[in-house]
């Protein structure tokens, strides 16, 4: 990355605070992090997106969105950072999230949970044709019109994020308590994509 970031002697306000949850949590600054403090008026705007979307669908249902999202992008910093949310949270399991990585409709996931996966795929790869048809699949198991709605801010949102994060070269960083094999099948999207795009 050849982009220069805030020193962790240097930042103030809400720079100050992200790097912060990062030392406290870690020990160390993620890239991601130091990325979005070149700008910390726009991440704080992200996170103000997330936590009003999140109260109507709940954390499951969001990082099912984050994660269908970003695996469909190929982005290792996402993957891994909500793949290691996800377990702290117990939401999902390490074999349940190795094999999200690798083909959600395999992974014993629940009708629902399957559905926001795939809009948050489709919408991730071909937003410009989706349909009604979409938005019926997550209503058909039980969303509400704030939810779908929600769901694609969701989705949309993880898009603005990796991708911004792939776009300035952000280095991807080790992230601690995750198993060898686990960080092996997060990161396959992202090997996957590199191999079609040659990178």
């Amino acid at each position: 990355m050849i982009i220069t970031t805030p020193d962790p002697d240097d930042v103030t306000g809400h720079a100050a605070e992200i790097y912060g949850k990062d030392l406290s949590g870690d020990g160390m600054v993620f890239g991601y992090t130091r990325a979005m403090a070149v700008n910390p008026e726009a991440h704080e705007a992200f996170e103000a997106l997330v936590r009003a979307v999140v109260p109507s669908i709940g954390l499951r249902t969001y990082e099912l969105a984050t994660l269908g999202a970003a695996r469909a992008i190929g982005s290792d910093h996402c993957l891994l950072a909500h793949g290691r949310k996800s377990l702290r949270a117990e939401l999902f399991d390490e074999r349940q999230l190795a094999q999200l990585a690798e083909d959600y409709t395999t992974a014993g996931l629940s009708e629902t949970d399957v559905a926001v996966l795939a809009f948050a795929e489709r919408l991730s790869t071909d937003a410009a044709s989706m349909s009604d048809a979409d938005s019926q699949r997550l209503r058909d198991v039980g969303f509400t019109d704030r939810q779908i709605v929600d769901i694609a801010l969701a989705a949309a949102a993880r898009n603005f994020f990796s991708r911004a994060l792939l776009a300035i070269a952000v280095p991807v960083d080790d992230v601690p308590g995750l198993s060898g094999e686990l960080v092996a099948a997060l990161r396959a999207p992202g090997d996957r994509a590199r191999a079609v795009s040659g990178g």
